[in-house]
């Protein structure tokens, strides 16, 4: 396959320009960050696969104690990533930024040695990991948008985040072969954690490219915005959340955060399908693997999908099925169907949202403040899902998981209402983006 160069000319010759873009699947850049998010999903995810199991079943923590210390902390956190995205914007360091919260979230791998059974510190450093995160996003994403053609952002997504969830595949089967290899030693599986995310740090320093100041990067040239050069002065404070008070960009903002507010994590959703089908607790970190898969078969699909239809459909398809998720755990079906359909339908919806929404805001954010209006779009995700994840905790234990997730279900239905409501009143671009024939 053909894969062209971050700074490949604007404007291809006649004779080959849209033979070439037909054929060519993504910039050397978001090969590199694809490369860099798989390596450090499968660290990630090593740990991500035990800890559900680790904190409620081991250290017997009650699942509203389980929805607080997974949404504080990721809500926490949450403002960081407009921190990080405004840093990249006004310093022009994308990559430096995003290699700060791979750092951050390597070395928290090492905190989990020191953290035993304390609840507190255990919630100290997943802040830390999350505040990774959080930092390393919208510059990450930044630059995928920086090295990618407007009509082809859904198509860039969709190959990095199958390339990030073939990592998050990797990653449970890793922890799953160390605890074969070692007994249930969690510390074992936290130290091969830390030395996979150090070598991603590696290869983010050694490969990713971070667009010299002045070059234009294809996405700008692409819909005719300048680059910032070295002469251009530097973001504000007031201009970066001057961007809420542009329509799109705030529409975008707060159908977000009514988006996050349907999603209560992956560690409740496993734990009920362990609750369901009476699963034995050695196979628990496999469930995030049949996720991954279907994440990772689909993610690119989806992508090129959303170029040519448009991508609010299928965000929407995505949100369907994470509603039909919800129903299947509250319904009859029972077993490995159970099983089978809930983890397809589960990673149906990260393939057709996690990328896509990104790249749905992307043209309608300005290239000068493209970093920190995505992280405008993921803060206000990552406080609603703090929301969602308190709330569902609190009704599982008040309600019982059943009447919980079935709540759950209504609540997803509630958002895409409002949703549709928010984005079918903005700009034809932002919701029918489309490749051209």
């Amino acid at each position: 396959m053909y894969l062209s160069t971050v700074s490949r000319p604007v404007a291809d010759p006649p004779e080959s320009g849209p033979r070439r873009r037909r054929f060519a699947l993504v910039s050397g850049n978001v090969v590199a960050l694809g490369t860099v998010s798989l390596i450090t999903d499968v660290s990630a995810e090593m740990v991500t696969a035990v800890l559900p199991l680790y904190l409620v079943l081991g250290l017997h923590l009650s699942p509203l104690a389980f929805g607080v210390l997974d949404g504080v902390h990721t809500g926490a956190t949450a403002l960081l990533r407009v921190v990080g995205g405004f840093a990249a914007d006004r310093f022009r360091r994308r990559k430096l930024i995003a290699g700060v919260g791979y750092a951050l979230s390597a070395v928290a791998k090492l905190g989990l040695l020191l953290a035993g059974r304390s609840i507190p510190a255990i919630g100290a450093v997943i802040a830390v990991d999350r505040l990774g995160k959080g930092v390393r996003s919208a510059p990450r994403d930044a630059l995928i948008t920086l090295s990618t053609p407007p009509d082809a952002l859904g198509r860039a997504f969709g190959v990095h985040r199958a390339m990030d969830s073939a990592g998050a595949f990797l990653g449970p089967l890793a922890a799953f072969a160390v605890l074969l290899v070692v007994g249930q030693s969690y510390d074992a599986v936290f130290v091969t954690s830390f030395c996979i995310a150090a070598l991603a740090v590696v290869v983010l320093v050694l490969f990713v490219r971070e667009r010299p100041n002045g070059e234009a990067a294809v996405g700008e040239a692409a819909v005719g915005e300048a680059a910032n050069g070295p002469n251009d002065p530097k973001v504000s404070v007031v201009e970066a959340f001057g961007l809420l008070r542009s329509g799109p960009a705030r529409r975008l903002v707060l159908a977000a955060a009514l988006l996050g507010l349907a999603t209560i994590g992956d560690g409740f959703v496993y734990l009920l399908l362990q609750h369901r089908t009476d699963l034995g607790l050695r196979w628990f970190p496999l469930l995030a693997v049949g996720t991954s898969l279907a994440y990772l078969v689909l993610a690119a699909p989806l992508g090129v999908l959303a170029d040519r239809i448009g991508r609010l459909p299928v965000v929407i398809g995505g949100y369907t099925a994470l509603g039909a998720t919800y129903l299947l755990l509250a319904g009859p079906v029972d077993g490995w169907p159970l099983i089978a359909v809930t983890l397809t339908l589960y990673g149906a919806f990260y393939a057709a949202t996690d990328g896509v929404l990104i790249a749905l805001a992307g043209p309608v954010l300005p290239a000068r403040l493209r970093t920190t209006g995505i992280a405008l779009v993921q803060t206000g995700q990552a406080l609603a899902y703090l929301v969602s994840s308190v709330l569902f905790g609190l009704a599982w234990q008040a309600w019982g998981p059943e009447n919980a997730i079935r709540a759950a279900a209504v609540a997803v239905a509630a958002v895409l209402a409002g949703t549709l409501l928010l984005l079918l009143a903005a700009p034809a671009r932002l919701t029918t983006r489309k490749v051209p024939r």
